[in-house]
């Protein structure tokens, strides 16, 4: 109910600010819109990243508790080397952009991101994938652990070993995200990204601090199903303009529905990316097919019901 009201009052709010109908052809107009979009993302690549370490630190009490420093350690490498994944994929993009039509690129960018968004809304990918993903994090885990209490192992090994855990926890994540940012940061630039991330990050940070400072118990496989029904509504956001751009590139044909036409407003392309055209509209129909379509056929699958992680978190799978 409150993030109905919040997406509420931004539609009002750049209703007003635009005095009516925002022209659709301004790409600052969806600002607010591009804000919540990655927002919505970061926070739940956050959440799936913190899935994972609450599972790997989960057992770390008592003397096993400084084994947390070097995944600490690791995460903070990570994060590092996002920000330098970032750095580097907006410099292809820069050096692409001189050399490729701003609508091609557009274009492609775009449908980057498309991908990326169907594979975190896959649900039986990301049913089968985090059970195996969490499995062989937990059994590093208890090979380290393992290994730290032989006498002739190396404790150097097993720090090392601990903070590759760490980082690679956070770097698939943060390796997702920015595959997914390059099409806003072409389209609005580096300002409505930094606000998103770091609104995302926000609320990421929220949940961390209560998951490993407070030692909370919060309901993880509510928050990312919240979560996923947000980003199907961005998903097909997404999709209805990747085929308009492609249209506009001229990498598919435009049919446009002269029957719908009277029947879908111009604040419905603006809004939500629904145009009277076969091409987008089928585009909409098949992203959100696939995306309902993986949740049934994941129900139907007997095996990976829970993730093997040892701890809360395991519902999460």
């Amino acid at each position: 109910m409150v993030s109905l009201l919040v997406v509420a009052a931004v539609m009002v709010w750049q209703g007003i600010t635009s005095a009516g109908n925002p022209d659709p052809t301004a790409p600052r107009t969806s600002t607010a819109s591009a804000t919540l979009d990655i927002a919505v993302l970061v926070f739940r690549e956050g959440l799936e990243c913190i899935l994972v370490l609450s599972a790997l630190t989960a057992s770390m009490v008592g003397a096993n508790q400084a084994y947390r420093r070097p995944i600490a350690v690791g995460v903070g490498l990570g994060l590092a080397a996002t920000l330098a994944t970032w750095f580097i994929a907006v410099g292809i993009v820069s050096d692409l952009s001189s050399s490729v039509s701003a609508l091609n690129l557009q274009a492609a960018t775009g449908l980057l991101a498309v991908i990326v968004l169907l594979v975190v809304m896959n649900w039986f990918f990301h049913k089968v994938y985090w059970c195996g993903w969490i499995s062989m994090h937990s059994r590093r885990k208890k090979d380290l652990m393992a290994s730290a209490s032989d006498s002739g192992a190396s404790m150097a090994g097993v720090l090392r070993g601990f903070a590759l855990l760490g980082f690679a926890s956070l770097y698939r994540e943060g390796f997702e995200v920015v595959l997914f940012l390059q099409t806003y940061y072409l389209k609005l630039g580096g300002r409505v990204v930094a606000l998103g991330a770091a609104l995302g990050l926000i609320l990421t940070g929220m949940v961390a601090a209560l998951t490993f400072v407070a030692n909370r118990r919060l309901p993880y496989r509510k928050m990312l199903i919240v979560t996923g029904i947000m980003l199907g509504g961005v998903l097909l956001v997404m999709v209805g303009e990747q085929a308009q751009e492609m249209q506009l590139a001229h990498w598919i044909p435009t049919t446009t529905l002269a029957g719908l036409a009277p029947f879908i407003p111009a604040w419905a392309g603006l809004w939500f990316s629904v145009f009277p055209t076969v091409q987008t509209l089928a585009a909409q129909a098949i992203a959100g097919a696939l995306v309902v379509g993986s949740y049934f056929y994941a129900r139907r699958q007997s095996g990976c019901v829970t993730c093997p992680a040892g701890g809360s978190s395991a519902t999460s799978c």
